[in-house]
C-alpha cells in the first residue's frame, strides 16, 4: 500500500531542511506502517514548555533550526505511540536515508533518553 503525506503533515513541514525533507518522503513512499509529522520546527517557547513537562532534555533542540522532525504512526485513523511502531518506521528510515544519501540520527537508538518520534539531521554534517 503506497502512502502519502496529508495537509497537516506537510505544513508541518514548514521550515524543516530540505535534506530531511527528502528522507521523509523517501520514507512514506516506501513504508508498511503509513505516519505523521506531528512536529517540525519549534519556537523557543515551544522547547522550554517540553524541557519543563520532561518531554525533552535540552533547550539547545534541533527542531529550533529546522534540522529535526518528530514523525508517529498513523494506524485506524489515529496517532499511536506503541515502541514495536517505531521500531518498523526506524527500519524504513533508515533504509530512505541510506537511498537518498542524507544521513539521520534516531532518538530511539539514543542512550539516555530514547525519543521514539525523533528523526535529526547530525551536527557534524549539518551544523
Amino acid at each position: 500500500m503506497a502512502y502519502s503525506f496529508g495537509i497537516k503533515s506537510v505544513k508541518k513541514m514548514t521550515g524543516v531542511h530540505p535534506a530531511l525533507k527528502k528522507v521523509l518522503y523517501r520514507a512514506i513512499e516506501i513504508t508498511d506502517v503509513d505516519f505523521s509529522i506531528i512536529e517540525g520546527v519549534r519556537t523557543l517557547e515551544r522547547q522550554k514548555q517540553l524541557v519543563a513537562s520532561g518531554a525533552s532534555k535540552t533547550l539547545n533542540s534541533r527542531h529550533l533550526s529546522g534540522h529535526a522532525v518528530d514523525i508517529a504512526p498513523y494506524v485506524e485513523g489515529e496517532i499511536r505511540w506503541d515502541w514495536p511502531l517505531y521500531h518498523r518506521l526506524a527500519k524504513v528510515m533508515k533504509t530512505a536515508s541510506k537511498e537518498i544519501g542524507v544521513p539521520v540520527e534516531w532518538g530511539g537508538d539514543w542512550i539516555r533518553f530514547k525519543d521514539g518520534p525523533h528523526w535529526q539531521l547530525p551536527w557534524g554534517k549539518y551544523p
